[in-house]
């Protein structure tokens, strides 16, 4: 047995070389299973991910990774389903309490922090488990404009102008960071098909409109907002014509 064995029994050992063998455990279980991406422009943002119903007897309806947290925050969760619902609940309860103590909807970055400030919570005892999920947040601020927090099982939270998870996280990231540049000035059209654009090429394959799911946010007065398989199939129509001029 390896020596290292003997320190991922508990949360809150370190290993002689500084590691929570835990925590890179839950790591790797959140990077399991589907990828998403998450893109702001000018006045807008949009989270991209793959749909996959599991079972063909399942209502396809039934079955979804993007989330709406209150009328102008959404949320992608990438990891184990039962965690993603749980950090899916508690972000709904954070953010209802907080319209009722200050009388106005929390804003994207504040509702990111509380839940990577509860994720960490979950690091520090032995008789926790943190949640084996990434979530995506996407919103527009009254002030800051479009905003992409991403928050993990460790408890960090960053802001990104484009940010992914999943098995394909890193592909997507390289993919996004040579059109960094240019992002701040994309209207709503072309950050969404970026996003299906990145996820296409870090996953090899063209998708169907029922293939993948897509979540926006337009404007500071806009609501998070589902896209229909018609209204992806337009932009999936728009990608393809683009390649082929």
């Amino acid at each position: 047995m390896s020596r290292d064995s003997n320190y991922d029994h508990h949360i809150s050992i370190f290993s002689p070389q500084g590691r929570l063998y835990q925590m890179e455990y839950c790591f790797k279980s959140a990077n399991s299973g589907l990828t998403g991406v998450a893109v702001r422009g000018k006045d807008s943002c949009c989270v991209v991910t793959q749909k996959k119903v599991p079972d063909r007897l399942m209502d396809p309806s039934s079955v979804t990774h993007l989330f709406s947290l209150t009328q102008q925050i959404g949320c992608c969760v990438t990891g184990a389903m039962a965690d993603s619902r749980s950090m899916i609940e508690r972000a709904r309860y954070e953010a209802g309490q907080f319209k009722f103590d200050y009388g106005y909807q929390v804003p994207v970055g504040v509702l990111a922090r509380r839940m990577a400030d509860l994720a960490q919570v979950n690091t520090q005892a032995a008789s926790m488990r943190p949640l084996a999920c990434i979530g995506l947040f996407v919103g527009v601020d009254d002030e800051a404009g479009p905003q992409v927090f991403k928050v993990d099982c460790a408890g960090h939270y960053l802001p990104y102008f484009a940010a992914a998870s999943g098995p394909k996280e890193q592909e997507a990231m390289n993919y996004l960071e040579r059109r960094a540049a240019e992002m701040k000035e994309y209207d709503n059209d072309k950050v969404i098909r970026t996003a299906i654009a990145c996820l296409g090429h870090v996953l090899g394959s063209d998708f169907k409109g029922n293939e993948i799911e897509v979540g926006t946010v337009v404007g500071k007065k806009g609501k998070f907002s589902v896209l229909s398989e018609e209204d992806i199939e337009l932009h999936l129509n728009a990608l393809a014509d683009d390649a082929d001029s």
